[in-house]
């Protein structure tokens, strides 16, 4: 096996809150398991006090093997910046130290330059992981259209393998069509030894007034406006829905925003007091627990801009069924972990909620998506294979 230097580029990572960041955490966490020598290249959004305050050491018994300690991240200071992009000059002299580059697109600014790097060093291996198509109204979204047609090309082009989390997703997204044969399957993975099955948290369930004898929801998102397409209101249009049917569902709620107080309002108007909880931002340590008080976990998102779905694979690992729209990526993994329901219908969801519990089949569709979580999404797997794509391109390389 070759242990490489490897650099992993992404827009956004801890403690900035956000999928991408997470996933090449475990990424860079798993690869160091392996004997790779990984940096994490990010931009400098944080001072110093806050990211040690961030990343402190969380309570044993929601740690991995891996060190959750170790930051991996090089943050450098960009020239320019606007929300998540940043144009940073000094990236490309750094990669030169690197004897393999992965960069997570979209990430706009430096993308380009990550091109320009590759094209001086031709036989230094490139990867690069689709994670999302951009959209955005206004114009922003010019603006990304323009880039997805003209620059999206030419950067995915300059790549050696590109890695993307399920093909279904891609025969929908905006490169479909392009580079056929440098595209591979990988899907993200998910902390089995973190999220696993264990005994109903008795505390939560106290601390928010939770029945035992109802079927109990979960919702984690989040619920500020750029995450306006996970589907609450459809969520809460489905419970009432239930409650009319005279079948009252539990809900919580995981999650914070700017558009939380309207969803609250939203909830009250429609007669769930009592029946939805919305329990605000918890901590990683406390999260956990909370797919513990679950019987099914739901996913209503109402729109492309879900691309995958982290939490499904959250839920699964710690043994609960899922409901999820029925959308491209979203779809490949919420049919692994239980059933997809056609998107920004209260009526479908309804039916598939109270469908599954229902059917009484609670053990034995808790068994399943953990033993699939375990086999098909863990990072060790996912990592793996990762480390496999790596090993064929520097052996390549030295040949």
């Amino acid at each position: 096996m070759n242990h490489m230097k490897i650099a992993h580029i992404v827009c956004t990572y801890p403690p900035y809150y956000g999928g991408m960041g997470n996933v090449v955490f475990e990424m860079a966490s798993g690869l160091t398991a392996f004997g790779h020598e990984v940096e994490v290249l990010t931009p400098d959004y944080y001072q110093p006090e806050e990211i040690k305050s961030a990343t402190a050491e969380p309570e044993k018994e929601h740690t991995s093997e891996i060190d959750e300690r170790v930051d991996y991240a090089t943050r450098l200071k960009p020239a320019l910046q606007y929300g998540n992009a940043a144009f940073i000059p000094q990236l490309q002299k750094e990669l030169d130290r690197f004897d393999l580059v992965h960069l997570h697109y979209p990430f706009f600014g430096v993308a380009n330059l990550v091109r320009k790097w590759k094209l001086r060093n031709p036989k230094k291996p490139l990867v690069i992981t689709y994670h999302m198509d951009t959209r955005a109204p206004n114009w922003k979204g010019m603006v990304f259209k323009y880039y997805s047609k003209f620059w999206m090309p030419k950067i995915l082009g300059a790549a050696d393998k590109l890695l993307v989390s399920s093909f279904d997703y891609l025969n929908a997204s905006d490169p479909r069509g392009l580079f056929k044969d440098k595209w591979i399957e990988l899907p993200f993975g998910v902390d089995t030894e973190r999220f696993a099955p264990r005994p109903m948290p008795e505390k939560i369930l106290l601390r928010h007034n939770l029945s035992s004898e109802i079927p109990t929801v979960l919702f984690v998102g989040g619920m500020d406006a750029a995450h306006y397409f996970k589907g609450i209101p459809v969520l809460l249009k489905a419970l009432f829905l239930a409650k009319n049917n005279k079948t009252p569902v539990q809900a919580v709620l995981v999650g914070d925003g700017d558009l939380r107080k309207d969803f609250e309002i939203h909830s009250k108007a429609l007669g769930l007091d009592g029946l939805v909880h919305f329990v605000g931002k918890v901590s990683n340590e406390d999260l956990p627990s909370y797919y513990n008080l679950a019987d099914l976990f739901v996913l209503p998102s109402t729109s492309k801009n879900e691309a995958f779905g982290m939490v499904l694979l959250e839920a699964m690992a710690s043994g609960v069924p899922v409901v999820a729209s029925d959308l491209p990526g979203v779809r490949t993994v919420a049919q692994d972990g239980g059933l997809a329901v056609k998107p920004n219908s209260p009526q479908d969801l309804v039916e598939a909620i109270l469908g599954y519990f229902a059917q009484n089949m609670l053990e034995k569709m808790s068994l399943e998506v953990r033993r699939i979580a375990l086999e098909k999404y863990s990072w060790q797997v996912i990592v793996s294979r990762l480390d496999e794509v790596y090993q064929q391109l520097f052996t390549g390389r030295e040949n």
